[in-house]
């Protein structure tokens, strides 16, 4: 083929593409114009996910007639005039490309009045043509009506997600930026529902509390750092920036409430949500020792940096950044926020207490082993077998040797013992198990509810007191979608307001744990691989919930409850693995143990 030149439209679906990826990049776009624009109210009303409408009204400086035509073409802005000023942005835009990406694959209309204007204006533009001007009456600022995404290329519109996805992509963006602008206040409405609505006091925590619930906000440990240049050192800040070295605001989550992937870390750099991979390894450094492995904290931080020791043109989408001195920021994250963490969390003395017992007191677990279950071979020395013969009672093989496993399953266990309030100690006629109370006890749960699940009869108990928990719009989104699931496995669940539902009933298999534990864990607390549950949206359902509610380490269990626990887990289907496909437990072997006594040499 000969080389040409591509036609105007081409090359704008192209430039679009790199800009205009799905319906949550024109909502960012369009946001951040509004922002630039001073905006202190920004509404954002979506239908179809944005598929088919997303409409941004501000009420900032907004566009002069004459001038608006002119922002619509492509390379259009008020934000640049040399190349040097590339090097020092303070502005969210600054390519003059987003309104001509957008009018370029759809059908767009944009109406505004500026402060010194007696009328507004609108103009229209379809695949990239714009209309005549119209003379309107509007209201100062502006309105930009996008209809249509992606009508006029097909192709993208099929690589767009399901709309409960899309949906979620928009509720995090406006979020997000809800937190790091608090003094403007956030409307966004999807079809006829009221999705976010901040008041603009400038209240982060109350935002915190809209976003996440009362109880998660309070929880928030707030950090305020600031270091004034290179060689000055660093300290905590007292009042605003000069605007010189560096300065960090934010919010971070105490070692005891996390999740388990990183979604929850938000890094704002000059106002910009950037997605940086060093920050966030910044951030978790800052809690190295502190955490579980696989667990993440939730984190909202905002960096201010002079506009020169930043480059902000690297992406496209305006989503990377790079910094002049990397390290220097690195360690700044990392100081600041285990700063916070330290005089938030002091490290707890260890007594006693932490095991469950007093001091001076024994676990009366510990007692299990040498008064419950004595075996008839350990009253005296002359009851102990012969070495490598099994155990005997009067004579007769112990029925617990006599008794094989069958594949897949174990023997019958007795009970020695409970170890760290963590794990379970059992002995078995082929040697030692050691069991993980946690994994255990959430394969038994697993096993009882999709049992009755699959009878369909799944005793449910009336909550005296119904409970109410509040989610992020984009879990509130997913929580929607399993609500007819949830009823099938005994809860009773309704909306309960934006973003808030009420547990009103639970299965009777978890009566007395906590409903917004069990709620949170199908949004917040999933696994990062549940392979084994692909396939069965219930059975993942029923594996987070399970694993929530599960005992958990560090809990001391009577000498009932533990005897309980392995009669049950001794009747389920899978004994030795956790739905999610963790091991119960630790086999150790008679003949392990004799090698590694030396009582038949060591190979």
């Amino acid at each position: 083929m000969p080389i040409r030149i591509l036609s105007p439209e081409i090359a704008s679906q192209i430039a679009a593409g790199e800009v205009v990826e799905r319906p949550a990049s024109v909502v960012k776009e369009l946001l951040e114009n509004a922002l630039d624009a001073g905006a202190r109210s920004v509404s954002v009303t979506i239908a179809a996910a944005g598929r088919t409408l997303i409409e941004v009204a501000d009420d900032g400086s907004g566009i002069s007639a004459e001038e608006l035509p002119l922002a619509l073409a492509r390379h259009a802005t008020s934000k640049l005039s040399r190349a040097e000023d590339l090097f020092a942005i303070t502005t969210l835009g600054f390519r003059g490309e987003a309104l001509s990406s957008i009018g370029s694959v759809a059908r767009l209309a944009i109406t505004s009045r500026a402060a010194d204007s007696a009328s507004g204006a609108r103009l229209k533009v379809e695949a990239g043509v714009a209309g005549r001007l119209e003379s309107v009456g509007a209201p100062i600022g502006t309105l930009v009506r996008v209809e249509d995404l992606f009508y006029n290329v097909p192709a993208r519109l099929k690589f767009l997600k399901q709309d409960v996805t899309e949906r979620r992509a928009i509720d995090a963006l406006l979020t997000r930026y809800a937190l790091a602008y608090p003094h403007v206040r956030f409307k966004l409405v999807e079809g006829s529902t009221l999705a976010l609505h901040t008041s603009g006091d400038g209240d982060r925590r109350a935002i915190l509390a809209a976003l996440y619930g009362v109880e998660v906000a309070k929880q928030m440990l707030e950090v305020t750092a600031e270091e004034e240049g290179p060689s000055t050192g660093f300290r905590q800040a007292q009042p605003a920036s000069s605007g010189q070295g560096l300065r960090l605001t934010g919010f971070i989550s105490p070692t005891a409430l996390t999740r388990s992937n990183r979604k929850e870390i938000t890094f704002f750099v000059n106002g910009r949500w950037i997605q940086d991979v060093p920050l966030t390894t910044a951030l978790l450094r800052a809690y190295h020792t502190m955490l579980m492995v696989g667990r993440y904290p939730l984190a909202a931080i905002f960096l201010e940096i002079q506009p020169e020791e930043v480059d902000v043109n690297v992406h496209p989408a305006k989503a990377e950044v790079r910094f002049r001195s990397p390290d220097r920021i690195f360690s700044f994250v990392q100081r600041a926020v285990r700063r916070a963490l330290l005089a938030y969390s002091p490290v707890p003395p260890a007594t006693p207490s932490l095991w469950g017992a007093q001091a001076g007191q024994v676990d009366p677990a510990w007692r299990l082993a040498h008064d419950a279950y004595r075996g008839p071979w350990t009253e005296d020395r002359g009851n102990l077998p012969e070495e490598g013969q099994p155990p005997t009672v009067n004579g007769q093989l112990s029925t617990v040797i006599a008794q094989a496993p069958t594949l897949g399953q174990v023997p019958l266990l007795r009970l020695v013992g409970q170890i760290g309030a963590t794990y379970l100690v059992a002995e078995g006629p082929d040697g030692l198990y050691l069991i993980d109370q946690h994994a255990a006890h959430e394969r038994v749960l697993f096993d009882k509810l999709m049992a009755q699940h699959g009878t369909k009869n799944t005793p449910s108990q009336t909550l005296l007191q119904p409970v109410v928990v509040a989610f992020p719009p984009q879990s509130a989104h997913l929580l929607i979608s399993q609500l007819p699931v949830l009823e099938h496995f005994g809860f009773g669940v309704e909306p309960f307001g934006p973003n808030t539902f009420q547990v009103r009933a639970m299965p009777a298999l978890f009566a007395g744990s906590d409903p917004a534990a069990a709620l949170r864990a199908l949004v917040e607390d999933f696994e990062e691989d549940e392979t084994p549950l692909q396939h069965e949206v219930e059975a993942r359902i029923a594996g987070r919930v399970c694993k929530r509610l599960a005992v958990k380490a560090g809990q001391v269990l009577s000498p009932e409850e533990q005897r309980a626990m392995l009669n049950d887990l001794e009747a389920c289907a899978s004994p030795r693995t956790c739905p999610h496909g963790r091991p119960t437990m630790i086999h150790l072997s008679v003949d392990m143990l004799e090698r590694q006594f030396g009582r038949k040499g060591v190979r």
